[in-house]
């Protein structure tokens, strides 16, 4: 049975309006973007006109954005072929595993990147490429990309931003921050699930992962999703003007960790002293897993996770909270809300988590004897 309340909006966003209605239009045409007939040359009409609207939503360069299958193709086809490869320890897993050779820098308590480690990592190493998050999607800890670009530049380097989280949810011009190559996934911001896109800047070498055909100028080989991409576009399109870093989104994330902390003045919220996207909040309990309390709220009726999203079935703790160094990365649940969230859902999550908390609370006193349970937790 599915959750009434949808608050794991960082694993995917409900389709935006329009994205549905564009994804079923473009199954009916029937031509293959590649052919040179009429039908082929109307699917290909398709696919300009959505490069256009996806390239706008972050400033890129239409002729240098590219179609993939989701962000994890544009993260390794943005990494794979660098010789020295530098990537944050808080990176999503599509990053880090991409490069498993690659030299991963430092975050601070907050998860914020360690400039002054960057600086001195690219001393011994200019031109190398340099990967980092725009904002993480665990914990919504945004980096300062523009200080971080001007930092590789100086050192003669590419800079790589996943701005999965990003893009759709706030303004992101890649030029204006100085990103060399960004990715981007559709359904992160209302676009169907399978489509992603790689933009680059002039002159960024990349080596094609998937070759076969001259699709996306031999960037890219086969054929274009073609229902995904006018997804995409559609959804981009309404990002555009329908951004979801407001206030009001902000204020019902606040309330929400208030309440939760009145409830458990020992949680912690992972990030709170850095700047985060305004829609998550990852808080961790002491003595409960976060596996534990993700099964918890599904049982009250509500989705929400306990981090990643991509590595489904696997238990362990989450390497973006060890390089935070907290102590708590096994016990953490993830609510990721968006601009739908109501009140009264937010006012549902605060009393499941309070029967939650009384239920612990009542098992200790019943047998304070009793270790608390292992902290595991599903993350990626």
């Amino acid at each position: 049975m599915c959750a009434a309340i949808y608050m794991d909006y960082n694993a995917s966003a409900p389709l935006a309006e329009g994205a549905g209605a564009a994804v079923v239009a473009a199954m009916d045409l029937v031509g293959n973007p590649s052919s040179v007939h009429g039908p082929g040359r109307a699917a290909r009409a398709l696919v300009d006109r959505a490069r256009r609207s996806v390239a706008a939503l972050i400033g890129a360069d239409t002729e240098r954005l590219i179609f993939t299958s989701g962000g994890t193709e544009a993260n390794n086809l943005a990494l794979t072929g660098g010789d020295r490869v530098y990537v944050s320890a808080a990176e999503h897993a599509s990053v880090l595993d991409a490069v498993p050779a690659a030299h991963r820098l430092p975050v601070d308590e907050n998860g914020v990147l360690d400039l002054a480690a960057l600086d001195g990592a690219l001393k011994e190493a200019p031109g190398a490429l340099v990967s980092v998050m725009s904002a993480n999607n665990e914990t919504g800890v945004m980096q300062p990309i523009a200080d971080i670009a001007r930092i590789v530049h100086d050192r003669g380097g590419l800079l790589h931003c996943d701005a999965v989280q990003t893009a759709g949810r706030l303004a992101f011009d890649m030029a204006a921050l100085g990103c060399d190559l960004v990715t981007l996934s559709a359904h992160k911001f209302g676009g169907p699930k399978g489509v992603g896109a790689l933009a680059t800047g002039p002159g960024v070498p990349l080596t094609a992962l998937i070759k076969g055909g001259g699709q996306e100028k031999y960037r890219r080989a086969g054929t274009e999703n073609l229902p995904g991409i006018a997804g995409m576009a559609a959804a981009a399109e309404y990002a555009l003007d329908h951004p979801w870093q407001s206030p009001r989104i902000a204020q019902k994330r606040d309330r929400l960790e208030a309440a939760l902390k009145q409830i458990a003045p020992d949680a912690v919220v992972h990030g709170a002293g850095a700047a985060r996207l305004a829609n998550t909040s990852n808080i961790a309990l002491n003595g409960i897993s976060g596996e534990t309390q993700v099964m918890a709220m599904d049982l009250a009726g509500i989705a929400v996770s306990s981090g990643s999203a991509c590595s489904s079935g696997k238990v362990t703790p989450s390497h973006v909270l060890a390089a935070m160094r907290s102590p708590l990365g096994a016990n953490a649940l993830r609510i990721s809300i968006g601009p739908d969230t109501t009140d009264a859902q937010i006012d549902r999550l605060i009393a499941a988590y309070r029967r939650m908390v009384e239920r612990k609370r009542t098992r200790q006193m019943l047998k304070p004897e009793l270790v608390p349970e292992p902290a595991m937790v599903q993350i990626g």
